[in-house]
C-alpha cells in the first residue's frame, strides 16, 4: 500500500495504516518524535499503539543520538522460530502432555531455572559463553551489583505477558516451533536507568516529552547506554536461543527421530546502525523487525491467530522495517474488563493453551486482526509462511 504522511513535521513520518484509524494519543508521540532535533526520520508500522514516549510499532532514524524510551523496556525482545521434520500425522491427538512437558522444561511467568543454564551443553551455535558472563561485570554499576546470579538463572526463561512458547503447523501440516521473549528482568533494569539518566541531561529539558530524552554521540553517557543496551540484546537473542534449544530437547524425547532446519530469529525491540539515504543513523526499532531485502522475519498474530514467516523486500522508505505482530488495540484493564476466561477458551478453541483468567488480557479480541495488519505491508514483506498454534505456552 502507498504510505501516509503527516503533514508538516521537522522530519518526514511515513504511516503504513490509515491515520484515521490510529489514537490520537499515538498520533501526538509521533508528532513528538519528528519535531526532536536529530531526527531523521519515522516509519509506522500498521500494528502502532500508544506506548512510553515513542509509539509501539515506530522506526526512528537519528542521527547522532538515540533514545532509549524508543527501544522499549524490554530491550531486545523479539522472535525464534524453527521448522522441523515432523507433520500433523506424527503428533498425538492429545497434545496436553506436550505443553506440559514443554511448561517442565522452560520456566514461564516469574520462575525461573534453579541455576544456570550451561548453553555448550545444550548447543545453541553461540560462542563465547563466559566472555559474555565476564562483559556482566562492565555494566551500570547500580544494576550489575548483586543481579549476576538471578540473570544466569533467568537466561533460558519465557516471561510473561505477551511472550509465548508455541509449536505449529503450516499450509503444508509442517510443524514448526516458535517462541518470543527478550531480556527479561535485567534487560528491563537497564532500560529504565538509561532512561532515567538521559532525563537528567541538560540538552533533555526542553523536550515535548521527557519519556524521549536522548543520550548524544561522543557523549560517555552515550558510551555507557550503548555498552549496556548491546549487551542487553546479546542477553535477549541468548535467552531465546537456549529457551529454543530447550524445547527441541522436549521434541526428541516426544518424537526421536525429529530433525530441525536453522533457526529464523529476530529482534523487534532494538538499536542498530545503519545508513539511509546516505547517511550513517542509528535506527531504533521499537515493536518492528528489520526487513531488509531477503531478511527472513516473524510476525506473530495473537495466541488464536495466525502468525507469519517472512522475507523482507527492502522497502527503503520504511528505513527497511516491517511491522513485529499484530499490535493490541485495546489495554490490558480493558480487555479483563470485557472479556471472561469463557470468551477466552472460545476464541481459542483447537489450541492447547491456558484457558484461564490469568491470561485473558491475552485474548485475541484484544489484538488488531493480524490479516488487515499484513494486507497494509505488502510492500514491505513476502509471505514465506502462514502458521496457526495448536499449542500455546504462557506465563
Amino acid at each position: 500500500m502507498p504510505f501516509h504522511k503527516l503533514p508538516g513535521e521537522t522530519a518526514p513520518v511515513r504511516l503504513w495504516a490509515d491515520p484515521a484509524t490510529v489514537e490520537e494519543q499515538a498520533l501526538a508521540q509521533l508528532r513528538n518524535i519528528a519535531a526532536l532535533p536529530w531526527v531523521h526520520g519515522v516509519a509506522v508500522m500498521p500494528d502502532v499503539h500508544y506506548g512510553m514516549g515513542a509509539t509501539v510499532g515506530s522506526v526512528i532514524a537519528m542521527r547522532g543520538a538515540v533514545s532509549p524510551a524508543a527501544v522499549g523496556v524490554d530491550i531486545g525482545c523479539g522472535m525464534t522460530a524453527q521448522l522441523t521434520s515432523l507433520t500433523a500425522s506424527d503428533l498425538p491427538d492429545d497434545l496436553s502432555r506436550l505443553r506440559s512437558a514443554i511448561e517442565a522444561a522452560i520456566p514461564v511467568g516469574f520462575n525461573m531455572h534453579k541455576r544456570s543454564v550451561d548453553t555448550d551443553h545444550l548447543k545453541t551455535g553461540m560462542r563465547g559463553w563466559y566472555e559474555f558472563w565476564q562483559d556482566f561485570e562492565d555494566l551500570a554499576k547500580p544494576i550489575a551489583r548483586g543481579r549476576k546470579g538471578r540473570a544466569m538463572q533467568q537466561l533460558g526463561t519465557l516471561g510473561g505477558g505477551n511472550h509465548f512458547i508455541e509449536v505449529c503447523l503450516d499450509g503444508a501440516d509442517r510443524v514448526w516451533l516458535m517462541l518470543h521473549s527478550g531480556s527479561r528482568n535485567v534487560g528491563k533494569e537497564l532500560a529504565e536507568f538509561h532512561i532515567s539518566r538521559a532525563k537528567e541531561l541538560p540538552h533533555n529539558t526542553d523536550l515535548p516529552d521527557p519519556d524521549l530524552a536522548v543520550f548524544l554521540s561522543g557523549a560517555p553517557s552515550m558510551d555507557a547506554y550503548r555498552n549496556d543496551l548491546y549487551w542487553a540484546q546479546d542477553y535477549a537473542k541468548r535467552n531465546r536461543a537456549v529457551m529454543m534449544a530447550l524445547l527441541r530437547e522436549v521434541v526428541v524425547k516426544k518424537f526421536p527421530k525429529a530433525t530441525f532446519q536453522p533457526e529464523i530469529s529476530c529482534h523487534h525491540n532494538y538499536v542498530s546502525e545503519e545508513v539511509h539515504d546516505g547517511q550513517d543513523v542509528l535506527v531504533t526499532r521499537k515493536g518492528a523487525i528489520r526487513a531488509g531485502e531477503g531478511d527472513h522475519g516473524i510476525i506473530p498474530g495473537s495466541m488464536g491467530a495466525s502468525s507469519f514467516i517472512v522475507r523482507g523486500l527492502g522497502n527503503k522508505d520504511s528505513f527497511e522495517s516491517a511491522s513485529h505482530g499484530a499490535g493490541r488495540k485495546m489495554s490490558r484493564n480493558k480487555a479483563r474488563k470485557l472479556f471472561t476466561a469463557e470468551d477466552l477458551a472460545a476464541q481459542t478453541a483447537g489450541v492447547e493453551c491456558r484457558k484461564d483468567g490469568g491470561v485473558v488480557d491475552e485474548i485475541p479480541s484484544a489484538y488488531k486482526d493480524i490479516d488487515e495488519v499484513m494486507a497494509l505491508q505488502s510492500d514491505l514483506v513476502e509471505v514465506v509462511a502462514r502458521l496457526k498454534q495448536i499449542v500455546c505456552v504462557k506465563g
